[in-house]
């Protein structure tokens, strides 16, 4: 049997031992030192602890709260002091802050004090997001051991490191409690990554395409994305698949639409050398930007839009939207293009001069 003595952390320690004194008199098998509400600090429970073990020889186990974030340090304070047991949860949920994190405890216990438990520490990952789904409590991202982002790096002198040698950035291999290494990319990110990124996904691209890329992943980082892998294999392969040499560029563009406006899209072009503006209207936005650039593309190649998809790679309101088109001029060419962006408008437009870039590529 073991005897808890509630809110022991706050008790006068002179009645705790007289307590503990009678209960292991009564034979209990294990003394149970809980603190209640989590007000103690770790000096002050390895204090206690050792106080106690001076009048008890039957094992103490301790019971710790996290109302002050502490609870996995009262619990390691108090096994150096002695006790036998920390009581612990998965993902250290419990009462109002929860109790002392099962996963933390372990990993600390095997890692910084040599300590082995009978855990198995690969299926940590696994139990852990169990737990999650079927209580219904989602793990914050930067949970200790288990969090998303545990494993996930992002500051290029990071990613560098951690991509020469774990160790360096890294308390652990993430294998070792079933999870992964995430590079993570954002307004942070280096080209070490992005080259490990497109090295994972066996995308190759040349210095100017690579620079492309760079860039749109700093530009989409500073304005507060965290791209996505999905995200980065579409913006990647959009690039690696546009045309070398680009005779139509685009410049720039507006747009109106709302209420009683009637759809309306201004874009300038930049073709074979020439500046070029239209405006244009449509059903929405997108077809009046398409509209714009058939009538601005209409000198150098007749384009017809065949096909088009839209996509949101992620979720949220500020997914990145993959937009697909297929199409053909009037010598039957039929060529399909395709482009990412934040802004549909922009990645339908983008969409549309690769694939009549790359009409004209076939043309001459």
């Amino acid at each position: 049997a073991e005897f808890s003595c509630e809110d022991a952390t706050r008790t006068e320690l002179d009645y705790l031992k007289e307590v503990f004194t009678a209960v292991q008199d009564a034979k209990v098998d294990k003394i149970n030192v809980p603190d209640t509400v989590g007000v103690t600090i770790p000096r002050k429970m390895n204090e206690l602890i050792a106080n106690l073990i001076e009048v008890i020889n039957v094992p103490i186990s301790v019971h710790c709260h996290n109302d002050f974030g502490l609870a996995v340090a009262n619990s390691l304070a108090a096994i150096e002091a002695g006790a036998r047991q920390a009581q612990c949860t998965i993902n250290g949920l419990g009462e109002r802050a929860g109790n002392a994190s099962l996963e933390e405890i372990v990993m600390t216990l095997h890692k910084a004090y040599n300590i082995k438990t009978n855990i198995r520490s690969k299926l940590l990952m696994n139990t852990s997001e169990t737990v999650s789904r079927i209580s219904g409590v989602k793990m914050p991202p930067n949970k200790a051991i288990v969090g998303d982002n545990a494993f996930a790096h992002e500051a290029g002198i990071h990613v560098q490191g951690v991509l020469a040698n774990s160790d360096t950035y890294e308390a652990f291999k993430p294998e070792e409690v079933g999870h992964t290494r995430k590079i993570i990319l954002g307004k942070l990110t280096g080209a070490n990554a992005i080259k490990s990124k497109l090295e994972e996904y066996n995308i190759n691209l040349n210095d100017e395409q690579f620079n492309e890329l760079f860039d749109k992943v700093k530009t989409l980082g500073d304005s507060g994305k965290t791209i996505t892998d999905v995200d980065f294999r579409s913006i990647a392969e959009a690039i690696q698949g546009k045309p070398t040499k680009e005779r139509i560029k685009l410049l720039g563009i507006s747009v109106m639409t709302g209420g009683n406006t009637l759809p309306t899209a201004t874009v300038k072009l930049d073709i074979d050398g020439n500046i070029k503006y239209c405006a244009e209207t449509g059903v929405g936005p997108v077809d009046a930007a398409l509209n714009a650039i058939q009538t601005l593309v209409k000198e150098v190649v007749d384009v017809e839009l065949d096909e088009y998809h839209l996509e949101a790679i992620t979720g949220g309101t500020n997914a990145l939207g993959e937009v697909f088109v297929k199409t053909s001029d009037e010598h039957g060419n039929k060529v399909t293009g395709r482009a990412t962006d934040e802004d549909i408008v922009k990645a339908s437009i983008d969409a549309i001069i690769s694939a009549t870039n790359k009409l004209l590529m076939i043309r001459n």
